[in-house]
């Protein structure tokens, strides 16, 4: 155990500071079997394990080493086993992994942590589900500074390295004094001695022309880019290849290193600029041709974050690739020749026009307005260079006003350097009108490219307004980016209610909705999130004027320091009443009250900014209270908690009814 960091743990004698939560159900050691896992003889759902706090301001990896073992086959609610960082400072807690697929024997998950200077706490979750036969164990939790992709392979998990198994070659773990190959090796390369280890694939058994090895590594979880080196040794009769491939979670493979030429008998040195901005996998793959092909061997893998070859080229950053339009274009431009054909508005405030996505108040993008709306006009809006070779997700929000036809009036295109060839990459079908609408479009390219947005008026019916507005890029395919675990402390509504409960439910309470409320001329016509998805609104035609409705967060951890509360909300409507938030401290009985409004507000998705701080554990309640008529359908949407204090300040926290000039277009 003196050998041990901080926060690692063999469960032998002791669960070495690590704590179990006593609200829920508890943990039982197992000294003889090495390992600790979830009692389920009492009645809960799930237990809790939390580490002693922690401290690293390098770059370190966690191996967990646990096994989910079940009697039935398909459960519909599977056991899980959850790893959550808990920051300090931060009031929720951070899922860095999740597992369900129940195991015969046990298996290896290693996640990368990034450095920080806050002191943290690694959180286990054990969630049994409705199976109460089902084991939950944890056989041992380690934490080592470096990379997870790093590995000398002397101890015997192997650093969560995998051989893909294959009947005639495969990757076997090599010294310790083994004696088991006729082309067997001296010493390894780590302790230069027969005692240490190493990996190696020998062509003894090859039966087929062109049998392939597989060594793959864990996936990395944490953006990455620098030098992946190790050392080789390859022996060879007849001719080897020796390739090292990055695999995308979408299956892709890219060649980053190859040799086929045998150097020296000694441990050779290999060095590979290696760039993983989305989860990857490194392969290491050796070819042979016949059975007398000889071996490879490889030992001491381990990355550098600063790239090998001596190019300094700063990383691509997605963000200078997005725009939310609020202060000018960023990095994008027009074409001159093309003349004015996008311009930035403003709408005030109104219950006739929607205003921008991002704030509801702010500026957004507009073509074919009434300066340019000749019949055959084309407006151009051109990105940034993108780098070439890498796998983007674009996504941004438009809305179309028109009385007509209006697909096509949109399209996106790829233009490569030099101009010369151009994709069409994603066109509008008919969408509902005066929604913001999201789209989403994966794209790779070889070359360097621009993104160009292109509005287009067909005839002098088909020209409608085309708005755009939160455009933004970002690395990895979108699909991909949709499997990763969702920030804690933001609420979209578009699976479930997130953190929030009701008071009461029944005929004052809040219903998850998606697409636009019964009632007309009130309500909002879809979500926030992305046009077509979930939000939460009160139904004012089941209500009494005066009714309440109640939509209260779980207890968050207190924290000093100030937080920072943004939510969006739509009041629309002539009968709308009231919209509150509070802040309730545990213990307490008294709910501050934080913010607002009252009154019919916008036709549009107005954002809410509240800074607050608790140093004890606190809730968060939503309060709407129905109007003098049914037209008073409050709605919220994406709701993000996020530690600090707020970037941009609210002018006004508490305001009644909307301002005079309504339905002014500011260019």
């Amino acid at each position: 155990a003196a050998l041990l960091s901080p926060g690692s743990c063999t469960f032998e004698d002791s669960a070495c500071g690590y704590q179990w939560d006593y609200a829920h159900l508890p943990w039982t050691l197992h000294g003889e079997g090495h390992y600790i896992s979830v009692d389920t003889s009492y009645e809960g759902e799930k237990a809790v394990l939390s580490s002693p706090d922690l401290y690293s301001e390098e770059w370190s990896c966690v191996r967990l080493i646990y096994q989910i073992a079940t009697t039935s086959d398909t459960s519909p609610d599977p056991a899980r086993l959850n790893l959550y960082l808990r920051q300090e400072g931060e009031s929720f807690d951070r899922l860095l992994w999740s597992a369900k697929e129940p195991s015969d024997s046990w298996l290896i998950a290693s996640l990368d942590l990034t450095n920080s200077t806050k002191k943290y706490k690694l959180v286990l979750e054990g969630e049994v589900g409705q199976d109460k036969s089902t084991s939950i164990a944890v056989f041992e939790i380690k934490i080592t500074s470096g990379y997870c992709i790093e590995c000398d392979f002397e101890e015997n998990h192997l650093c969560g390295y995998v051989n893909r198994w294959n009947p005639n070659v495969n990757w076997f773990v090599g010294g310790g004094n083994i004696q088991n190959s006729q082309s067997i090796l001296p010493k390894d390369h780590t302790l230069n001695s027969a005692l240490g280890h190493y990996m190696y694939v020998d062509s003894v058994y090859v039966k087929h022309f062109q049998e392939v090895a597989q060594l793959i590594s864990p996936k990395t979880m944490a953006p990455i880019s620098g030098c992946l080196s190790f050392y080789y040794q390859l022996k060879q009769e007849s001719s080897i290849v020796f390739t090292v491939y990055l695999r995308d979670m979408s299956g892709f493979y890219e060649e980053v290193w190859k040799t086929d030429s045998a150097l020296n008998a000694d441990w050779a040195l290999a060095e590979v600029d290696f760039n993983a901005p989305y989860p990857m996998e490194v392969i290491f793959e050796v070819a042979f041709n016949s059975a007398k092909g000889g071996y490879v061997a490889l030992d001491d893998i381990s990355f550098s974050p600063v790239y090998c070859s001596n190019q300094t080229g700063t990383p691509f950053n997605p963000a200078n690739a997005g725009c939310n339009f609020e202060e000018d274009l960023c990095n994008f431009y027009q074409d001159h020749k093309d003349g004015p054909g996008w311009n930035r508005v403003k709408v005030k405030r109104n219950v006739y026009r929607a205003g921008d996505h991002t704030t509801g108040f702010g500026y957004y993008l507009l073509a074919n307005t009434k300066f340019t709306s000749q019949p055959g006009y084309i407006g151009r809006l051109y990105g940034p260079t993108l780098p070439g070779n890498l796998q983007f997700c674009l996504r941004f929000y438009y809305a179309l006003y028109g009385f007509f036809k209006m697909s096509g009036t949109l399209a996106v295109y790829i233009f490569e350097e030099n101009h010369v060839v151009q994709e069409k990459i994603w066109s509008v079908l008919d969408s509902p009108k005066g929604v913001w609408t999201q789209a989403e479009i994966s794209f790779k390219k070889p070359m360097p490219c621009k993104v160009v947005f292109v509005s287009w008026c067909k005839s002098f019916w088909d020209c409608g307004l085309v708005a755009l507005d939160d455009v933004s890029l970002s690395l990895g395919s979108c699909q991909a980016a949709d499997l990763l675990l969702p920030s804690p402390g933001e609420c979209t509504f578009e699976k479930d209610e997130c953190m929030f409960t009701q008071k009461k439910r029944g005929r004052g309470s809040w219903h998850r909705k998606r697409g636009p409320t019964p009632t007309s001329y009130t309500g909002p016509k879809g979500d926030h999130t992305t046009g077509v998805g979930y939000y939460m609104y009160i139904e004012a035609s089941n209500m009494v004027y005066g009714q309440r409705a109640y939509l209260v967060s779980r207890s968050l951890r207190g924290t000093s320091g100030k937080q920072c509360l943004t939510f969006f909300y739509h009041m629309y409507g002539a009968g709308t009443g009231l919209l509150s938030v509070y802040l309730k401290k545990e213990g307490d009985d008294e709910e501050i009250p934080l913010w607002r409004r009252t009154g019919e507000q916008s036709i549009s998705w107005l954002r809410g900014l509240i800074e607050y701080e608790s140093d004890t554990n606190y809730q968060i309640i939503f309060e709407a209270i129905r109007g003098v008529s049914i037209r008073s359908d409050t709605a919220i949407d994406d709701i993000l908690f996020q530690a600090g204090p707020c970037l941009e300040v609210e002018e006004i926290q508490f305001s009644s009814g909307y301002p005079d000039s309504l339905n002014e277009i500011e260019y």
